[in-house]
């Protein structure tokens, strides 16, 4: 470090100096979490008031959205994670609906701007350039657009080929920070799960450029991929499910049209194998939201995959994905981002996977949503719906079309309900 043209290491303390009640802070996403740099700042509660604090899904000790410091941070969500979720229930935290794909450009122009960035980087290399590594998303746009910048050296981030190589001078502060990342390792998919993922797998041609996220689904729905040729990967964000399907040679990026050859996203979360697979590799690129997430991006991608999730999805195909009811629960995110690009791609698909039930037996194929429960995708956006039970394709059809084919995959259980409630709207 000494050979490079970087500010010397200092405290966490020192540089939390810098916050300053009334600053709006942006703390790095996933498991980027500066965890160092936030328990610093947090400890100089007594000090501060009404710093507003604003980040993606965030995993770590979040101890700012606590009680105790309401009225000194507040927070704003961009995607509510399990750490922050409570603090929305009561209130003491809050929710902006916005499409991920816009946030870098709210942040660029001052419309959401920022004081104060808190990120974890790489050490810096021979040349003086540390790496955003896991998420990159609008990382890059925080550090581009606050007026300090305090960087927590991390040596187990992976270094990631990309946007996010930023140069050590764009930072105020630097401070040494190495901790382990957050892992999440991946669960065998159950019967269901894999009945889903099968059916998912067979709307998916070879030569399809995909959208998956983390879960079990998405995960079961790779793992039945094997037997598939020349698939690329363009998406928001990625697991450990797709480093087998990499190494094996299904997915090649061959015939992607943009990053041929290379596997893109924003960011991503998993176990060490993957920051290890990750790491330094050529093949795997990560970028900017504003350009992984871009409509016109992802709709020249040749045969779009969106594999995407919900709350739960009324008769017309309308889709709740963010709340329940009136209580705000995860976030817009890049949903409709992909399912748009994908349904204006040549032969691409946007699909929807779900269980037909919750886990106590509720159906997620609902005659209304819930009072209050947000529609991310509309019913003119929405072309695959997939359950256990079949594979529902709602595009073209008329209102009383799509419920019938909704309630075909719906659980049997409910069927009856839902036929009579689709009775007295549609006929049908």
């Amino acid at each position: 470090m000494n050979n490079n043209p970087c500010k010397p290491l200092i405290t966490a303390e020192a540089a939390l100096q810098a916050v300053k009640s009334g600053d709006r802070v942006y703390i790095h996403g996933m498991g980027a979490f500066p965890q160092i740099l936030v328990d610093a700042m947090v400890a100089r509660s007594s000090e501060l008031k009404d710093v507003e604090i604003v980040h993606l899904h965030t995993e770590g000790n979040a101890s700012y959205a606590n009680p105790e410091y309401d009225g000194i941070f507040r927070l704003n969500n961009f995607f509510i994670g399990a750490n922050v979720r409570k603090a929305v229930d009561d209130r003491r935290a809050d929710y902006i609906p916005i499409f991920l794909s816009e946030i870098p450009a709210a942040i660029r122009s001052g419309r959401i701007g920022l004081d104060v960035a808190l990120i974890t980087v790489t050490p810096p290399d021979a040349h003086g350039y540390c790496s955003l590594g896991v998420s990159v998303d609008i990382a890059v746009s925080a550090v581009q657009s606050a007026k300090i910048v305090i960087a927590q050296v991390n040596s187990n981030m992976p270094r990631t080929r990309g946007e996010g190589n930023i140069h050590c001078s764009k930072f105020t502060y630097m401070v040494e920070g190495t901790m382990p990342l957050p892992e999440h390792r991946a669960e065998a998919p159950s019967e269901l799960e894999s009945i889903i993922g099968e059916k998912v797998a067979s709307l998916i041609e070879d030569g399809s450029t995909m959208q998956t996220g983390i879960g079990a689904i998405p995960n079961a729905a790779l793992a039945a991929l094997n037997n598939h040729r020349r698939l690329g990967l363009h998406t928001e964000m990625f697991s450990d499910g797709v480093i087998d399907l990499i190494e094996s040679g299904v997915i090649t990026n061959e015939c992607k049209v943009f990053q041929q050859g290379r596997s893109v996203a924003g960011f991503v979360s998993g176990s060490r194998r993957l920051y290890d697979f990750i790491d330094d590799n050529p093949s795997v690129e990560m970028l900017g939201i504003d350009f992984v997430n871009d409509t016109s991006v992802i709709r020249r991608q040749p045969k779009m995959i969106a594999l995407n999730s919900a709350v739960e999805i009324d008769l017309t195909g309308q889709v709740c994905a963010d709340s329940i009811g009136t209580r705000i629960y995860s976030g817009v995110g890049g949903q409709m981002d992909f399912v748009r690009g994908a349904s204006l791609s040549e032969g691409g698909k946007p699909i929807f996977a779900i269980p037909s039930t919750t886990k106590r037996g509720e159906s997620r194929i609902v005659s209304i949503l819930k009072p209050g429960a947000g529609v991310v995708t509309t019913r003119a956006h929405v072309h695959y719906v997939v359950t256990e039970y079949g594979i529902a394709d709602l595009y073209g059809k008329n209102l009383s079309q799509r419920a019938k084919a909704l309630i075909a995959i719906s659980h049997p259980d409910h069927r009856e309900a839902l036929e009579q409630e689709a009775y007295k709207r549609f006929r049908a």
